[in-house]
């Protein structure tokens, strides 16, 4: 772009970014990722404005280009859990078991969406899988050292080899959270509005959505909304795990049930407290 001359992004490109491109082989912040997110703070000109679009465009032609031919299931869930956690273990052995019959999709970020990712890529290796977390716990967080939780990622992936594909989809919206290095297609945006709808509409098989805050129920009532004006053989099943939390502790399931009621998606939304329970529900398609 002529008149945005430190346009860090290729705004024409015709790939997703892999893991590797995103962050090079030094520290963050003279990687491409850290330097998009630093360019995406800066006061924005009518150029810059232009360029982020053009980018846009370019993932969204080559998302569709890479999605063409597969079948994507989604797993949203909280980007606070660290590794180690048990809960980060349990969404990492759900994407093992999605990744086994489809292509697992997140957000791309750290938390839960890393964990899925993350188990997607051993979805055939399961006894790689606990050693692969046992390592990565030494790690936990991106807080305070990027540059640390990123490297362990690579370690394990260089240490095992896996190479089960999966998709990220994140933001430089949220640039704070660094995109994790387990999907090994990466559509990064910078309009998170973009993202989240573009999330939710590759994920054909369905979407499991584990414990979370803000923006999983956003992604909850924004797949509703798709799902509500849907006829019902374009319904993409909806699973929400964890009863009590769902219920109880942010009782998104109340509404959703009362949402679904008399609607196609009556049949396709789901609450349940057991992992192996969302993988059925997935894997049968209802």
């Amino acid at each position: 772009m002529a008149d945005e001359p430190d346009v860090p992004v290729d705004t024409a490109r015709s790939t997703l970014y892999t893991p590797v491109e995103l962050y090079g082989h030094g520290p963050y912040a003279d990687s491409l990722d850290g330097s998009a997110y630093a360019w995406s703070r800066r006061p924005r000109t009518r150029a810059a404005t232009l360029a982020r679009a053009l980018h846009d465009h370019a993932i969204d032609l080559a998302l569709e280009s890479w999605t063409s031919g597969r079948h994507l299931v989604g797993v949203m869930g909280g980007h606070r859990l660290e590794r180690g956690e048990a809960a980060y273990a349990d969404a990492a052995r759900l994407g093992a078991a999605l990744g086994t019959d489809h292509v697992v999709a997140t957000g791309g970020g750290p938390g839960a969406m890393e964990a899925a990712n993350l188990g997607a890529r051993f979805a055939d290796r399961p006894d790689d899988l606990d050693a692969a977390l046992a390592e990565l716990a030494g790690a936990p967080s991106y807080d305070p050292s990027i540059d640390a939780w990123v490297r362990s990622a690579f370690d394990v992936i260089d240490r095992f080899g896996a190479d089960e594909e999966s998709l990220g989809i994140p933001t430089w919206h949220y640039g704070h959270e660094p995109p994790n290095v387990f999907a090994t297609a990466i559509a990064k945006y910078f309009r998170n509005s973009t993202r989240e709808a573009t999330l939710l509409q590759v994920c054909d098989a369905g979407i499991v959505f584990l414990p979370g805050l803000g923006g999983t129920v956003q992604e909850i009532f924004q797949d509703a909304c798709e799902n509500y004006y849907a006829t019902e053989e374009a319904v993409a099943p909806m699973v929400l795990v964890g009863a009590a939390y769902w219920t109880d502790e942010l009782p998104a399931w109340p509404l959703l049930r009362t949402l679904a009621r008399g609607r196609p998606m009556e049949g396709h939304v789901h609450l349940v407290d057991s992992l192996p329970d969302a993988v059925n529900l997935l894997v049968s398609g209802t």
